[in-house]
């Protein structure tokens, strides 16, 4: 009988880590390997499990993620790291699979994966087609509108919302929405310059919402910049012919009025509990304006989701498995 691989997620108790977790431990093909809770700061400890199983998922915050990989001797255990301390750093792959033909094989061959951002991968999904087809320069002026359920900030956020919807007062501190990043420079942003292919970086505007979980990804396309912009269609089939076959991709037909609620209205939560992206095109040939939106859940596609999905090409996995 073949040997099931050993897993250990360092950073358990997280909201990422729980999500990870409550995925894997439904699983007999693979083996979860725990700390002793009074240990969980013991880098002794630390060390010996980090080194002594198959794969390690990092659910930490950045400083803590970088001294988790300092404590890496074995050349056999891989590393997925769920922070953002690795995501554009040299010696580590990038997870999202669909990215490029190829980034497959990079993954499941390396020892090092750092997990996307949820906002980068709703980014990258729409907007790598068309950079792929020439049918945006490179230089193009791109900006990212993304509004995220509140599970995105984590254990603290999440505490201020449940706080907000006991007290159920119209005086309070906490609003139901809001942007935030206004000094510019978000940490996703890197990330998405990175791998998107652009000159410059594009001009991000993050929100959150009083919802618990789903994400909208929304990048405007002024097409009417270009001196032959692209139609509707075009964009549309160019996104939808980079994504035939992928699983975890979904490309709703063009102008179809089901994605919309009441005709009118695209809601954030519609994949929620999956690991789809659902990429939406919308345009008018007529002024030379079109709009992408990622719809994706937050703590699935963006976080968690993704995790094991790179966790089973990492280890030679069906990649849907627990998916």
């Amino acid at each position: 009988m073949t040997t099931k691989p050993k897993i250990f997620i360092d950073g358990e108790s997280g909201t990422t880590g729980l999500q990870i977790y409550s995925r894997l431990n439904q699983r007999d093909d693979i083996e979860l390997v725990q700390i002793d809770p009074s240990k969980r700061k013991d880098t002794t400890e630390r060390a010996k499990l980090i080194n002594a199983v198959d794969l390690v998922i990092l659910c930490l915050p950045d400083d803590a993620a970088r001294e988790a990989v300092s404590l890496v001797s074995s050349t056999k255990v891989k590393i997925l790291d769920a922070s953002t301390a690795y995501r554009t750093a040299q010696g580590w792959v990038y997870g999202l699979p669909e990215m490029h033909p190829g980034q497959r094989e990079k993954i499941a061959s390396a020892q090092f994966v750092s997990n996307p951002g949820c906002y980068p991968t709703g980014f990258l999904i729409s907007i790598l087609p068309l950079m792929a087809k020439d049918l945006l320069p490179q230089n193009f002026p791109v900006t990212v509108n993304a509004v995220s359920g509140y599970s995105g900030g984590g254990k603290a956020l999440i505490q201020k919302y449940d706080r907000f919807h006991q007290q159920q007062t119209e005086v309070t501190s906490l609003h139901p929405y809001g942007i935030y990043g206004l000094q510019f420079g978000h940490k996703h942003v890197k990330e998405m310059h990175q791998y998107s292919g652009l000159t410059s970086p594009p001009l991000f505007v993050p929100a959150v919402g009083d919802f618990e979980q789903g994400m909208l990804v929304q990048i405007p396309l002024p097409l009417w910049t270009l001196d032959n912009p692209p139609s509707g269609e075009v964009i549309y089939s160019a996104i939808a012919d980079y994504y035939q076959g992928e699983k975890f991709v979904q490309v709703a037909p063009f102008k179809y009025p089901s994605v919309l609620r009441d005709g009118t209205f695209l809601d954030a939560m519609t994949v929620n509990g999956t690991n789809l992206v659902q990429v939406c095109v919308f345009a008018n040939d007529t002024t030379h304006e079109a709009l992408l939106v990622a719809q994706l859940d937050n703590l699935g596609k963006g976080a968690s989701g993704a995790a094991v999905q790179n966790l089973n090409i990492m280890l030679g996995f069906p990649e849907e498995l627990g998916l």
